[in-house]
């Protein structure tokens, strides 16, 4: 029987997900510590984003435990939860009102509401929006609406939103999608400052593509059809048998000054 750890980020417990006759998870077991930065890698359809669905409360398993917090989901207030867990995911990104100014899509995460009404929000907030916005190298844009960015602006933008609550778990789903060479760089050169912040939260990151991962991330979760193929250390689980069964292609991977490349053999 799995010892149940109460100062954990996350724990899952056999954790299953079925969607009809689809099993999306399969008997998951995890745990996230406070001090750890995870990053999430499969293919597609391998179960990635439905286990960032449960990390953030979103979504309950169908059978299995999950704690977030040490707080078990189906026994506590999800709405209590959200706030401590900053979240950018497509999901998020598709109900965002386009008509929205950048920095109204970054402070109304303070009340937890995608699209400004009538909150009030106060000068502490803004400036807090506005520098989380340079943090993530989207600074000058504030004004502009949201439906005007790049791709990869508004996977910046839902970064800076995703820390608005200075949460004590971040979860971000595949961050460098849509963005060139140069922007996937920038980013990852500002996640490994945010890796190595003593300070900063827990973060799981989910990616396909090992080239994703910034210096810093301390463990990999690696998933292939709903079940894990492997879990712990980046250096004991990024190898070449694991990867390759991950993605049922044989590759070779790499290490160079703290970033990992993969090619086909």
């Amino acid at each position: 029987m799995t010892e149940i750890n109460p100062d954990a980020v996350l724990q899952f417990v056999d954790v299953t997900v079925r969607r009809g006759s689809k099993v999306l998870l399969d008997r998951i077991s995890w745990t996230v510590e406070e001090d750890e930065r995870w990053a999430v890698l499969g293919a597609n359809g391998a179960g990635k984003t439905t286990l960032l669905q449960i990390a953030a409360a979103v979504l309950h398993p169908t059978s299995g435990e999950a704690y977030v917090f040490g707080e078990l989901l189906g026994r506590v207030d999800v709405f209590e939860l959200r706030p401590r867990i900053g979240l950018a995911s497509a999901t998020i990104a598709d109900r965002i009102p386009s008509g929205e100014r950048v920095i109204d899509v970054v402070v109304s995460a303070g009340y937890s509401v995608l699209g400004r009404w009538r909150e009030a929000y106060g000068r502490l907030d803004v400036r807090r929006a506005n520098r989380l916005l340079d943090r993530v190298g989207v600074g000058p844009l504030g004004e502009r609406t949201y439906g005007t960015l790049s791709q990869g602006e508004r996977q910046r933008v839902q970064i800076a939103r995703a820390l608005m609550t200075d949460p004590e778990l971040l979860l971000l789903d595949e961050p460098a999608a849509g963005m060139d060479l140069g922007g996937r760089e920038d980013l990852l050169r500002r996640l490994t400052r945010f890796a190595a912040d003593a300070e900063a939260p827990a973060s799981v990151l989910v990616t396909h593509h090992v080239e994703e991962l910034p210096p810093g991330i301390t463990h990999v979760l690696l998933l292939r059809d709903g079940t894990i193929v492997a879990s712990g250390l980046v250096r004991d689980v990024l190898t070449d048998w694991y990867l390759s069964a991950t993605f049922g292609l044989r590759l070779h991977v790499e290490r160079h000054n703290g970033r990992w490349y993969a090619r086909a053999v």
